[in-house]
């Protein structure tokens, strides 16, 4: 069974991942769509869409899988999986930001940038590399 759930919780980790790097950069396009246009809209659908129905399913079965996995295989004690952790948790924060910003978009409320959000697609790329090393290498 433990194979299966690290297959689960691989396939739910890509999904969820490919939310946080996408969702950023509808953000970008979004910014240059003038409110209340078509463009706009079909965004805001895009956007709650992808948060709702993909990224935040995909986060909690990651997280459920996760947990299973670190229980089952004894590995509470492992200094990699604190720094896994650590930064799994920085990644589920920015899954919050993200859902704020959506409800932002929604509301035609958004304040920030084209450069912001370009910048901001960055982090989830540079967690998940160093959380894939430490997964795969185990420092410590």
């Amino acid at each position: 069974m433990y194979e299966w759930v690290k297959a689960l919780h691989v396939i739910a980790i890509i999904s969820w991942m490919a939310g946080l790097l996408y969702l950023p950069r509808l953000f970008v396009y979004h910014c240059d769509a003038e409110a209340g246009s078509v463009q706009s809209e079909t965004f805001k659908i895009m956007e709650r869409r992808l948060y709702r129905a993909i990224m935040t399913p995909a986060m909690i079965i990651a997280w459920l899988t996760g947990l299973f996995l670190i229980w089952q295989g004894g590995w509470i004690t492992s200094g990699w999986l604190h720094a896994k952790l650590a930064l799994v948790i920085a990644m589920s924060g920015a899954h919050g930001f993200m859902g704020r910003w959506v409800r932002d978009f929604a509301a035609d409320r958004n304040l920030r940038s084209h450069k912001f959000y370009r910048v901001i697609n960055e982090i989830p790329t540079l967690l998940m590399v160093v959380v894939v090393i430490l997964v795969i290498v185990k420092p410590f």
